[in-house]
């Protein structure tokens, strides 16, 4: 109703529109502002440069305590120096005309804090003087006197910019929103708040220019990479992106609703308004890589970098990487809670595996020079040490019993082995004999101090015991499960013999997919891993002088790339951020699940694009990583991307996949139905030929979306066609969005799964302005080109 009434609004502030010398005389206005708030950043970049001077001076007293408070003092102008030198886009995009509130208070960024107009502000004959203007831009900016130039976009006092509608105004009378590049205003677009509203500013009425902010935003043509809308979040938008943090937050959508972003600017959103809590960083968790590279820049453009990691689910473990994708009936049997117990059986099994590989290792003549793979060699399985003047032996029945009594303990597999190695010690007095020796408790102990003593020192008992318990990596242990003979023994009555053969064979492939990098988290958990030797650092004699060592700064290293270090070395975080969470397997739900323990999340998905085959056993998985934390739920229901024809026909494919679901609305229509087209020539011709066509008719880009098997192929199809079209799999397609989308036979991408329907629900909603949907023989197309699926 709000989206409506703002349509409603647009379209009447165009009789309102003034001829072009009003306009340009608004903008001249606006850039007379703008000019002012470069002139107060300027100055104040001078303020951070003289207190990075000043700095250094201190630092040449050489007392510990001016050294540390000049480290200080650098790194905070620093930070302020660097913020301010940022030329962004539209640095000052809006600006809302206020009514006189009811109380006089202000806030911490000099304006008034009152959200309800005062008694008496709107007179008998609906007249009304503005009493406060407030422009709203990327950071904060004071003139001299701490009145505010600019407000930051997260502050309170912002807040009606991106809640007021004609049916809940409050005090804002006009909403504007401002285009500027760099230092220049290009344009200016009004929201009339109150249209029955006689608007008094500086003695003239109040102008109204242009469309309307939103309607303008969505015309605008795409790129590769993802635009803020800072500029024109919508109320429901702003709602979860402002909500509180405590708990779990979901806020689910479906496509086009803006998702992704609501996601982002909630995380800068929570920064500016609790730096401190969020100090341990936020994580943001998207699906895809090409997900990542299209949203990284709009936490920059923000005003936010350093404290948000944004990750693509396949590169959460340190030093691995997805690049494979595993079919459909393989990554069932990876992500699934099955899997979980075969890692475990895996972890212990493959210790045994593990340490004849090392036992070879240890065995190997050290001296040969000749560079051939030496013979193999029988693992060990007999200990002899020599102690107390005899020697011991334990043979393999013996040494058996000692490895299932050390894996009955419940710590990780790596960290069993102090427990292996004292219980081998304890079988080995016990053969000795001298148990029993002496009746005095002390003599006794100091005795078997001795033999320990003895016995660990000893190079055949230390070769064997890191022959015979090595270290296992996860790595190893997914080594090990390539062999499929063990992993049919690990997987018995878990996985059929069909899901081992093929989990065996992906397993054997160069690289990972992403669901071997979930496999691999649990497999660190499952084995543990010793603790890592500190770094030292390098010798600095100015630690000598401040003992300060935690203080000081690493001299080779800026600020940006230490807190790019730090982003990389965490492991838990303050926040947690889930975008597509719907896609999450329940392998991949324990992994996002460790680096929140103790983290606020906010979950962001829509069960219709699920591209996961059993959404109840990923909701368990899910509900077991977020705990018993109180959860709060959003709905966002306004689709911004899609116009109403596309919208209309994702629609039938909805209601295949999920009966009963509904679409969010659309808030627009162009005119312009999906086109359909039949394969005359060859598939890869007639996906060209479209493909070209749209690339004359939109100025953004174009993507082609075809079953995941077919994506090097289409590649080829489009080879010169420039880089404003992209082909990708059904599977990339999550989250981007496109001036133009070709999807290139339905069938193919809706059987390639059983979740396939909703995979193509997903492909059909990526276009902003135009979509062709291209079909083969399998998808028996009628006269018209429609295919099967397709038709009503």
């Amino acid at each position: 109703m709000a989206v409506q009434a703002q349509q409603e609004t647009a379209v009447g502030s165009v009789r309102h529109t003034a001829p072009d010398s009003v306009r340009d005389r608004e903008i001249g206005i606006e850039q007379e502002h703008l000019d002012r708030v470069y002139r107060r950043l300027e100055e104040k970049i001078h303020e951070a440069e003289f207190l990075m001077h000043d700095a250094a001076k201190r630092g040449q007293v050489g007392t510990p305590g001016a050294l540390a408070e000049r480290d200080a003092q650098v790194f905070r102008a620093g930070v302020h120096l660097n913020r301010l030198n940022n030329e962004f886009e539209d640095f000052l995009f809006g600006r809302i005309d206020l009514l006189p509130g009811k109380d006089g208070a202000k806030g911490p960024d000099g304006a008034y804090t009152a959200v309800e107009p005062a008694e008496g502000a709107v007179r008998d004959d609906n007249t009304a003087d503005i009493a406060e203007t407030l422009h709203i831009g990327r950071i904060g900016v004071l003139d001299s006197d701490y009145s505010p130039l600019v407000i930051d976009w997260r502050a309170p006092a912002a807040a009606p910019f991106y809640r007021s509608t004609p049916v809940d105004p409050g005090r804002v009378v006009r909403r504007r929103v401002i285009r500027s590049k760099g230092r220049r205003v290009l344009g200016v677009e009004d929201d009339l708040m109150r249209p029955e509203l006689k608007a008094v500013l500086d003695g003239g009425e109040l102008p109204v220019i242009g469309d309307g902010a939103l309607m303008a935003a969505l015309g605008q043509a795409r790129s590769h990479t993802m635009r803020d809308i800072v500029a024109s979040i919508q109320a429901e938008q702003d709602l979860v992106i402002r909500a509180p943090a405590a708990s779990v937050t979901y806020v689910e959508g479906g496509p086009g609703t803006g998702k992704t972003a609501v996601a982002l600017h909630r995380a800068a959103y929570l920064l500016y308004q609790d730096r401190r809590r969020y100090a341990g960083g936020i994580l943001i968790v998207s699906p895809t890589p090409l997900l990542v590279a299209y949203t990284e820049g709009v936490l920059p453009s923000l005003g936010e970098e350093g404290q948000v990691a944004i990750r693509a689910i396949g590169s959460l473990v340190d030093g691995a990487e997805a690049t494979l994708y595993d079919s459909p009936a393989v990554a069932r049997a990876k992500g699934s809670y099955r899997m979980l117990k075969v890692l475990r059986k895996a972890a212990r099994g493959a210790l045994e595996s593990g340490g004849r590989a090392a036992a070879q290792r240890a065995f190997d003549d050290p001296d040969d020079e000749t560079g051939e793979t030496p013979a193999p060699r029988a693992a060990p399985t007999r200990l002899r040490v020599v102690a107390f003047g005899r020697r011991l032996e334990l043979e393999a029945a013996d040494l058996d019993r000692v490895r299932q009594s050390a894996l009955s303990g419940t710590a990780p597999v790596n960290l069993l082995r102090p427990r292996a190695r004292k219980l081998l010690l304890d079988a080995l007095w016990e053969r000795s004999g001298a148990v029993g020796r002496h009746s005095d408790p002390q003599l006794a102990a100091e005795l078997r101090s001795s033999f320990d003593e003895d016995v660990t020192s000893e190079d055949s008992f230390i070769a064997f015991l890191d022959a015979w318990w090595p270290e296992l990596t996860p790595e190893a242990v997914l080594a090990a499960m390539a062999d499929e003979r063990r992993l049919g023994r690990w997987a018995r009555r878990v996985l059929n013999p069909g899901e081992v053969r093929k989990v065996a064979r992906a397993l054997r492939r160069d690289g990972r997919s992403v669901h071997d990098i979930a496999m691999l988290d649990e497999l660190q958990a499952i084995l543990g891993a010793p603790l890592r030797p500190r770094k030292r650092r390098e010798y600095d004699p100015l630690d000598q002088l401040t003992g300060l060592e935690e203080l000081m700064p690493v001299r080779e290293e800026t600020q940006r790339e230490r807190a790019e270090r730090l982003a990389q070395e965490r492991t838990e975080y303050a926040h947690v951020i889930v975008d597509e969470a719907q896609d999450l397997t329940p392998m991949q739900w324990r992994m996002v699940g460790r680096r929140g323990r103790h983290a606020t999340w906010t979950v962001v998905g829509d069960p219709a694009q699920s591209s996961w085959s059993d959404p109840d056993e990923a909701a368990e998985a899910r509900d077991e990583a977020l705990g018993t934390r109180p959860r709060r739920r959003f709905q966002l229901t306004v689709n911004y991307r899609n116009p109403a024809e596309i919208a209309e026909l994702a629609a039938k494919v909805l209601a295949l996949a999920m009966p009963g679901a509904e679409s969010p609305s659309a808030v627009r229509s162009t005119g312009v139905v999906p086109r359909f087209e039949a394969v005359t020539d060859t598939l890869g011709a007639t996906v060209r030929a479209e493909a070209g066509r749209l690339l004359e008719r939109v100025d953004g880009t174009v993507g082609v979306v075809v079953a995941m098997n077919r994506r090097e192929e289409a590649r080829r199809w489009l080879a010169g066609l420039g880089d404003r079209v992209v082909a990708l799999g059904s599977l990339e397609a999550k989250g981007l969005e496109y001036d133009a989308t070709v999807v290139v036979s339905p069938a193919e991408i809706a059987d390639e799964s059983p979740a396939g329907l909703r995979v193509l629900y997903v492909a059909l909603t990526r276009a902003t302005q135009q979509l062709t949907v291209v079909s083969g023989d399998r998808d028996e197309p009628d006269a018209d080109g429609v295919p099967d699926l397709l038709r009503d």
